[in-house]
């Protein structure tokens, strides 16, 4: 059965006098009991099993001394209050980052606004420590800008370049689920408060922001977990400032005990779920709706100068280090030591697209490729149960869903690598993982491909929240009395009013694959090349005329596999949809 908006619409009216009424058969439709399970099925396998094997492993014997060991050690403590000070610092900077641009994107009138967005996106498609990388060619004791260009002996090493580096890294997160928001919200709300008399700024302060609380705090969360769970920035940038990620990755890596690592990590997630819950009790409380299936116009943009001149330099500025630092990092990839000797060289990009590089390429591609398209549509699908069928056990699997994200990428690393790849002696019991052995190639590629899914759903499961949640469910309610099980209205309904939604999971799924490191660093195996992993090699070695090269092959191809989902979401599927 096929459906349009223009019948959901006609048949909203005869559902608006009975609002906390569900329309009949819905609850027991069989359609949404089988996608239930299979999603349940899917989300023990991604989350269930890696991390019970975590928990089993940093509760035995040589994982509980390490625990124990970290409360009684003054030196660790200082380690566990690192990871939270970092995280916390990452989470305000760049959310208020985020939002800048996406309130000046969205709200403000100004040239060049297509050019803003697009320089906003740059960081979500470029390796985190390209950034790091760059930082150092620029800001670094020999930096080209700290030291030959303003004769400064700055160190950029330590917790102030950490901030800075994953705040430019990280905040497009809040940005795209910011500036979705706030095309969403209705103008007659900001109209209303005109008519009263209410200024601009006022506006700003008292019907604006309210409504985007729960975006602002679910950005902050993204943003924290992100900062305590970053792997690659604190050990190419760190230096003295450990943290609990680099703790980890050093007992499993250097001093081979996997159980020490799942204790390490396994401390990260207590801070992780805690903000985590906190976030969904506070947001729990706020309803916000406001696509209600009748027509609206567009939010008048702002001119007034009191609240436009503030934003728009802020904004510029950050503009001016991201262009700086990304230019740093293109240009580097052409010079033999960038910083150093600026003379001109393909070496490096001859280096990365021969032997090695290319097969990291290729197999970064193609996992990415397989993963970000099942993530994305998963997230979709998640939200919808989440927000429109599940009642009061959608909480439940929001919170498993998120998981994905919550859990720290060092920790679901080794948690995965203790399912399926190391064997491991879990209380005097040798485990040999299915995936082990003679099947390791294969099955690191199969594992890091999980990874991948899991890490990329709770983003766009987010947006498809946020998305359905300012959606009056009326309009769906009118399809399912039109006679449309919960599979019908959500392809021919649901979906195409959340289109934008499922665009922005796709596109994130598709950078974070491709971009990740801190999970699949445990997974590669020899016959297993990843982008990533190759740059923190050469980054290490000190050769960053070569990890700038392979940053800016990896842009490339995540910027074309990008533009290609999107331009089939929009000319193929959607369309479809819409027409039928």
């Amino acid at each position: 059965m096929a459906l349009t908006l223009d019948q959901t619409s006609t048949a909203t009216a005869t559902l608006r006098g009975a609002p906390g009424k569900k329309p009949r058969g819905q609850r027991s439709d069989p359609s949404v009991k089988i996608i239930v399970t299979v999603i349940v099925l899917v989300l023990v396998l991604l989350l269930g099993l890696p991390m019970s094997k975590l928990v089993l492993a940093a509760f035995s014997p040589q994982g509980l001394d390490v625990l124990v060991g970290l409360f009684a050690n003054p030196a660790n403590i200082r380690v566990v209050g690192n990871t939270m000070l970092l995280g916390l610092l990452v989470g305000v900077t760049g959310t208020l980052v985020g939002f800048l641009f996406a309130f000046a994107q969205v709200r403000l009138k100004f040239p060049g606004k297509r050019a803003l967005h697009l320089l906003a996106m740059v960081p979500v498609v470029a390796p985190p420590f390209a950034v790091a990388t760059a930082a150092i060619t620029l800001f670094g004791r020999s930096g080209l800008v700290s030291s030959k260009l303003l004769g400064l002996s700055t160190d950029v090493y330590g917790l102030g370049g950490l901030v800075f580096v994953l705040t430019l890294s990280f905040f497009p997160v809040a940005y795209m689920n910011l500036k979705g928001m706030l095309e969403n919200l209705d103008p007659s709300l900001d109209e209303a408060a005109s008519d009263l008399g209410a200024s601009k700024v006022r506006i700003f302060f008292t019907v604006t922001l309210p409504m985007l609380a729960p975006g602002i705090a679910g950005s902050f969360l993204l943003l924290f977990v992100e900062g305590i769970a970053d792997l690659a920035n604190p050990l190419v940038l760190g230096g003295d400032y450990t943290v609990l990620s680099t703790r980890a990755y050093i007992a499993v890596t250097g001093e081979f005990n996997v159980q020490a690592g799942a204790a390490y990590s396994l401390l990260l997630v207590v801070p992780a779920l805690l903000v985590f819950l906190v976030q969904r009790y506070w947001t729990g409380k706020k309803k916000v709706t406001t696509v209600t299936g009748k027509p609206s116009g567009k939010a008048e943009l702002i001119t007034a100068p009191l609240l436009r001149i503030p934003i728009l330099a802020l904004v510029g500025v950050c503009a001016a280090v991201i262009i700086t630092v990304y230019v740093t990092v293109i240009v580097g990839g052409f010079l033999k030591v960038p910083g150093v000797n600026n003379e001109f060289t393909l070496d490096h990009f001859r280096f990365v697209l021969a032997g090695i590089g290319s097969k990291a390429m290729l197999d970064t591609t193609l996992m990415a490729i397989i993963a970000a398209p099942i993530a994305g549509v998963l997230g979709m699908i998640i939200a919808w149960l989440v927000v429109r069928k599940l009642g009061r056990f959608a909480g439940l699997l929001d919170f498993i869903g998120m998981l994905g994200l919550a859990v720290p990428g060092t920790v679901l690393g080794i948690g995965y690598a203790i399912a399926f790849l190391v064997p491991t002696e879990i209380f005097g019991v040798q485990i040999l993982p299915p995936l082990a052995g003679g099947a390791a190639a294969f099955g690191g590629a199969i594992s890091i491909v999980m990874v991948y899914i899991t890490r990329s759903l709770p983003p766009g499961q987010r947006a498809g929240v946020s998305a359905l949640a300012q959606i009056n469910p009326a309009i769906d309610e009118a399809a399912t009395s039109l006679g449309a099980n919960g599979t019908t209205t959500f392809r021919t309904v649901t979906l195409p009013l959340i289109h934008s939604a499922l665009a922005t999971g796709i596109t994130l799924a598709t950078a974070r694959a491709m971009t990740t490191l801190s999970p699949i660093v445990f997974l590669t195996t020899p016959g297993i090349k990843i982008m990533t992993s190759q740059i923190l090699a050469e980054v290490d070695a000190g050769r960053f005329g070569n990890a700038f090269a392979y940053c800016t092959v990896l842009v490339i191809i995540v910027l074309s596999i990008i533009g290609l989902i999107n331009l089939l979401l929009r000319k193929v599927f959607f369309r479809g949809l819409v027409r039928h």
